[in-house]
């Protein structure tokens, strides 16, 4: 029988175990870190010097944000192979949360193309290191059968926007007003709180949190520290040798999230542990997993285009109030608070009769369309800041509506369709597609010019509606090969 400090502790925050508030602050202020530095990097790197910038052209420099983005995804395959082999999930986050707190340290202190690098690299490796851990660690707080899950997970995320909408808010207002290392010194406070507050509350966290689900043995540690440092290795001599730039980045993270993805795939479809049912519902995955990947690539065009779309285009004086151009990065995560709730009851009143996950799919792509044909309109308003905020807002509210009819649905598909013996491997195949379109999302950037948005915004917003509509008619298909998955 469970004594009442074992039943405190399972019922200690809201009803829910003590370690879910661990859990909520840590990813609050991660993604106050995260996406309060993401507001205003861009402008950092391209803003002249005189301006508190590094004068960067442009186009590289939304190459390099998009590079930065598809990295982040990428490595959390990474950050989920450290911790199912060498430090378990919940060493692996509390390590991740310090290689973030060294990155945002980074930028806010050392001057320069050291610091972003410097910065970038640790804060894309330890953005996937907990990203990986961080939802398994909630997962691992609630026993098999335990009704409270979903309403945990649903608080879990709430974390997640909270630190989403505030963080823009708070680093731009101070880089408008005293500096961009000022914003990133905040962004690094951020993740120093709540890397100190998860350190405190580690003893509410999961013992199997602790353990390592598949350990390499003192060989394998050998090969893979071998292979890594090769790695490594490879990187280094191919920047120094001017192979890899800032201004073929993008490209370059393009290809390998793409050659990483079509590798996974063949894994799945081709090895002798998946039935063949399962290879059917693999195959059922990837024409959503190009949908999913067109969704992003536009989507993720709020850091780099439409960044500076807002810094250039956008009348910022709002009454009588100069609105930093990095607050409209806080539009989008305003509106997942304020919508999630009302699509998750959508679908619970829809029931059966709510629509198919393909369908799901192609009106979340189909969103963005609308946005960017609504986005190519305002391109026929010419100048400087001369177009209403109110009305990037309105397409950023566009923005939404495809996420939340795409994202968490795109994420639970990937547990559905997985097999049983791949089912880290598919849900890394979904954050594949996100890594693949934020990359993308940079490379575009080189194609976009305010003389040009009508045609910009037009192509790709037409792009993504033939998507959606291709994916439509592919679904009887698609349902089929997905085996009575929904």
């Amino acid at each position: 029988m469970a004594t009442s400090t074992e039943v405190d502790q399972e019922r200690g925050f809201f009803g829910h175990p003590r370690g879910l508030a661990n859990l909520f602050g840590t990813e609050m202020w991660e993604r106050f870190s995260f996406y309060g530095m993401q507001g205003i990097l861009l402008y950092y790197l391209y803003f002249s010097a005189a301006e508190g910038g590094l004068g960067i052209d442009q186009a590289t420099a939304a190459g390099i944000v998009g590079a930065y983005g598809g990295s982040v995804y990428l490595s959390t395959i990474a950050g989920s192979w450290v911790a199912d082999r060498l430090f378990g999930p919940e060493r692996t986050l509390f390590y991740s949360g310090v290689s973030i707190l060294v990155g945002h340290v980074a930028l806010a202190a050392l001057p320069g193309v050291a610091g972003v690098a410097v910065g970038l690299v640790c804060v894309a490796l330890g953005s996937g290191g907990l990203k990986a851990t961080a939802t398994t660690l909630v997962g691992a707080l609630y026993a098999e059968g335990d009704d409270r899950r979903d309403a945990g997970f649903s608080i879990f995320y709430m974390g997640v926007n909270i630190g989403a909408l505030v963080g823009p808010l708070l680093t731009g207002l101070l880089q408008t007003r005293l500096g961009f290392h000022w914003g990133f010194g905040l962004a690094a406070v951020g993740m120093a709180i709540g890397l100190a507050q998860y350190a405190l509350g580690r003893k509410n966290l999961p013992e199997s949190g602790r353990a390592v689900p598949d350990p390499l043995d003192a060989a394998g540690r050998v090969r893979s520290a071998v292979v890594i440092g090769l790695g490594v290795a490879a990187v280094v001599v191919l920047v120094l040798t001017g192979v890899i730039d800032a201004d073929n980045l993008a490209t370059v993270v393009t290809w390998v999230i793409a050659a990483a993805a079509v590798a996974l795939f063949a894994v799945l479809l081709t090895s002798g542990r998946v039935e063949r049912v399962e290879r059917r519902r693999v195959l059922a995955f990837v024409p959503m997993f190009l949908v999913s990947f067109g969704f992003w690539a536009l989507f993720q065009q709020q850091f780099t285009v439409l960044a500076i779309y807002a810094e250039e285009r956008v009348d910022l004086d709002v009454f009588g109030f100069a609105v930093p151009p990095s607050w409209f990065s806080s539009v989008e995560p305003l509106f997942v608070v304020l919508l999630a709730s009302v699509f998750a009851a959508l679908w619970v009143r829809l029931g059966p009769r709510q629509p198919s996950t393909p369908v799901k799919f192609a009106l979340g792509v189909g969103f963005m369309g609308v946005a960017f044909l609504v986005m190519a309109l305002l391109g026929f308003t010419r100048g400087e800041h001369v177009v209403s905020p109110w009305l990037l807002v309105l397409v950023l509210l566009i923005f939404v509506l495809g996420e939340l009819c795409l994202s968490p649905v795109g994420l639970s598909l990937s547990t559905k369709l997985a097999p049983a013996a791949y089912r880290a491997q598919m849900v890394a195949l979904f954050y594949l597609s996100i890594a693949l379109g934020s990359s993308v999302a940079g490379a575009l950037a080189e194609y976009y010019t305010a003389d040009g948005e009508p045609v910009y915004f037009g192509l790709l917003g037409g792009g993504a509606i033939a998507l959606g509509l291709v994916m439509a008619a592919l679904t009887p298909v698609v349902r089929r090969l997905m085996g009575g998955v929904r």
